[in-house]
């Protein structure tokens, strides 16, 4: 299943994400491919649910105990994108390059 041009522009505004690369375009669609799977399960008569937890009457945390620290450094060697000590997130929020110069990418995809 092809993505047009308009739905790729919609997604990429509402997740700040950049797939104008032939390799973001391609996980695009295996994941339209995957979730497409799930109009083969059959939800008659199921209701839908607040949360997949609804059953529980309360969630137990567990105490935050810090083990490590001042490994600033090592994590930030992680990220793909910075600016100065943060990560940049999601990785993909950078300016969008407009409609017209996605539309010759689109057509080799």
């Amino acid at each position: 299943q092809k993505v047009s041009v308009e739905v790729l522009e919609h997604l990429e505004h509402l997740a700040l994400v950049d797939f104008r690369d032939a390799e973001g375009v391609e996980r695009l669609q295996k994941a339209i491919q995957f979730a497409d799977q799930l109009h083969e399960v059959n939800t008659d008569g199921v209701e839908p649910m607040d949360s997949v937890l609804e059953d529980r009457w309360c969630l137990y945390l567990r105490e935050d105990n810090v083990t490590e620290g001042n490994c600033t450094k090592e994590l930030l060697e992680n990220a793909r994108e910075k600016v100065e000590e943060y990560f940049v997130a999601p990785p993909g929020n950078i300016p969008l390059p407009k409609l017209e110069e996605r539309e010759t990418f689109l057509e080799g995809s």
